[in-house]
């Protein structure tokens, strides 16, 4: 299987998780010790305090929310090391009812036993 199409399968799965609420699924896209940026700052280190984190927003503040990529594909895939690929991809998320806000994000993917999995996260909000 190509970088390509794992990525595009992981960005995927990423946005199913989240569309459906599920903070496990959502959280198992990432490696175990992978650190997650918010759009505000905030900072998970580690699956557990993602799952834990987004668990609270998905039945909070983001329920019912949706995720958007950009077809799943990502805009930038570029090689790193052997293993390790940079993410870099469009997409937003938009409130339950609401209108799409507009991010660009950034992950580090890297192979795993498990098979290719977010390192790391950084979204961005685009200004209107």
């Amino acid at each position: 299987m190509s970088v390509n199409t794992e990525i595009t399968a992981l960005l995927t799965r990423l946005a199913e998780a989240w569309n459906a609420g599920d903070a496990a699924a959502y959280a198992a896209n990432f490696t175990e010790d992978a650190d997650y940026i918010a759009f505000n700052g905030a900072h998970s280190h580690g699956r557990e305090a993602i799952e834990s984190s987004h668990r609270w927003l998905f039945a909070g503040p983001l329920k019912g929310s949706t995720l958007a990529t950009t077809n799943g594909a990502a805009s930038q895939i570029k090689p790193l090391a052997d293993g390790a690929v940079l993410v870099i991809s469009g997409g937003g998320s938009a409130l339950a009812g609401g209108p799409l806000r507009d991010s660009i994000v950034s992950f580090t993917a890297v192979h795993t036993s498990e098979g290719r999995r977010f390192a790391s996260f950084q979204n961005t909000r685009v200004a209107p």
